[in-house]
């Protein structure tokens, strides 16, 4: 039995995948690309392929492919974004100033040059720009991690037992309480380090695993060296140690060395811009990683993490952080800057050079420029507010085309077009100029769509000028149509939402509306 071979090269088939954002390395899609390559022959330096494998290790990925190739994602337009992130990444590229951090023996080695950004969304596109695979160590980036995992191992109120949730006003290794003597907050080094005591009975690879599952499985190592550094020059944050235990801010039972031990292990974690990004998407993401789909943090443990991030995590310049870039975000004296978009992607800069309180150069002024060109300050979106550009938007051809397909389906009665509309994921409640959804055209204009498989395809009933597609229907005389909503609403009750009306409404409703609630929501059976 012979079948019909297609030629293709591997980069050609991948490059439409690449333009949404995916990569082949995505987890999401490592089985098809497995298979891809399994079922790819090379014949005469041309690749060759049976269709039928083709679809078949395909459609193991079907509604992620289908999703990402009708732009479904949080960020339609990718390739758009991408390269205005690229003109973002080498316009701060020419920043200069800042001094490497040299307390630290291990982090004076890197080079000030360096300077790479990565992103992951929430729906698991990637962008990197840079430097990106150079691995360096987390630093105080980890305090919001190991903060997120102590409260969805231990919760909340028994972390806040020994931590506050104030900013300090003061340097982050000061030797400072509040006036409950504990430490002010996760994000200072008294707080990350009564932290530490909490999580140590978890073990550092059990930290390690967090970290590994909130990175997708990506690069996540550790520096011994500079593990080693730090504890040999660590005296401020021994003198924090020996502070905390004089004012009894340990749990009972923990080991001041120890928790200092730990904690100075988790700052020597190393990871990558790439494998930092997805850290910062699974914050972004509600505790879910993007590329793997696994609940890794409670919602709670990230929305405390996020709190905290936005008051206290950029150190003396988390004020001026939260009032110009207003988003969430942490930093660390080897240089990142973790940043985090609520609800839309997460962010990890890096590049040595530090300003005068320990925040990275390139770093800051990327994130300022990265919310002057798009509206992700959390309060862009305030009516009236400064135009900017916003990625998440659909174009406006995009929605005027859906819009005139679904209603010449409406209108046209087009029952398949109508199937594969609703199937798509396309907006059955879309408006034409005209405020009318495609019930109302199918009710006053087209003929009655009905089908004889009993198929039901919802249609959400919006008001027209205070009418329904029912009020369209008898206006308009299709008295076929008026007979099959009026069926449909014999046969299902009428929503929660108008149950609950008064008597009074109830009444008001029956004389002006002829017994239809003008918040009925109205299907057909097709």
């Amino acid at each position: 039995m012979h079948f019909v071979r297609q030629r293709w090269s591997f980069t050609g088939l991948l490059e439409p995948l690449w333009s949404t954002g995916l990569l082949t390395s995505d987890p999401r899609l490592s089985d098809c690309m497995r298979q891809l390559r399994q079922s790819m022959q090379d014949s005469a330096g041309t690749v060759m392929m049976d269709p039928k494998l083709f679809r078949k290790c395909v459609g193991a990925n079907i509604l992620l492919l289908t999703q990402a190739f009708r732009r479904k994602f949080i960020i339609p337009d990718f390739e758009a974004f991408a390269s205005n992130i690229n003109q973002l990444y080498y316009s701060t590229q020419r920043q200069v100033g800042g001094h490497v951090a040299d307390y630290i023996p291990q982090l004076a080695k890197f080079s000030p040059d360096l300077w790479g950004v990565s992103l992951c969304t929430v729906d698991g596109q990637r962008h990197s720009a840079g430097d990106t695979k150079v691995p360096f160590c987390l630093q105080s980036c980890v305090k919001p991690l190991e903060y997120a995992i102590a409260v969805h191992e231990i919760g909340t109120e028994h972390v806040h037992r020994y931590v506050g949730k104030e900013p300090s006003g003061l340097k982050f290794n000061q030797l400072s309480l509040d006036e409950e003597d504990k430490p002010h907050n996760p994000m200072v080094n008294a707080g990350a380090i009564v932290i530490s005591s909490l999580l140590k009975v978890r073990g550092f690879l059990g930290v390690m695993e967090y970290l590994k599952k909130m990175a997708g499985t990506e690069y996540v190592g550790f520096s011994n060296a500079t593990f080693q550094s730090e504890k040999e020059t660590g005296d401020r944050n021994f003198a924090i140690g020996y502070y905390l235990k004089e004012k009894k801010c340990f749990p009972k039972n923990a080991d001041m060395i120890a928790a200092l031990d730990f904690y100075f292990q988790l700052c020597s974690i190393e990871v990558t811009c790439e494998s930092g990004s997805v850290m910062a998407a699974t914050l972004a993401n509600g505790g879910i990683c993007p590329i793997t789909g696994e609940q890794v943090l409670s919602a709670e443990a990230v929305r405390n993490t996020l709190s905290l991030m936005h008051s206290c995590g950029m150190y003396d310049f988390s004020g001026q952080f939260a009032f110009h870039v207003g988003l969430p975000a942490k930093s660390g004296v080897s240089g990142a800057v973790l940043l985090v978009v609520p609800n839309v992607m997460g962010i990890m800069c890096w590049s040595p050079p530090l300003d005068r309180v320990g925040n990275s150069v390139r770093g800051i002024h990327f994130c300022q420029e990265l919310v002057s060109l798009f509206n992700f300050h959390n309060y862009d979106n305030l009516r009236h507010f400064a135009r900017k550009l916003d990625p998440r938007r659909q174009s406006l051809d995009d929605r005027n085309r859906s819009v005139v397909n679904l209603m010449f389906a409406a209108y046209s009665g087009d029952v398949s077009a109508l199937r594969r509309f609703a199937l798509s994921a396309v907006d059955m409640e879309e408006k034409d100029y005209d405020s009318r959804t495609a019930l109302h055209v199918a009710s006053a204009e087209g003929d009655p769509v009905i089908c004889h498989d009993n198929t039901l395809i919802i249609f959400l009933c919006v008001i027209r000028w205070g009418n329904t597609p029912l009020d369209d229907a008898r206006q308009f005389g299709r008295d076929g149509v008026v007979s099959v909503l009026t069926e449909y609403q014999r046969l299902y009750p009428c929503s929660s939402e108008s149950q609950s009306e008064t008597e009074d409404q109830r009444k008001i409703r029956h004389i002006e509306g002829g017994g239809l609630s003008q918040t009925d929501r109205t299907c057909l059976t097709i």
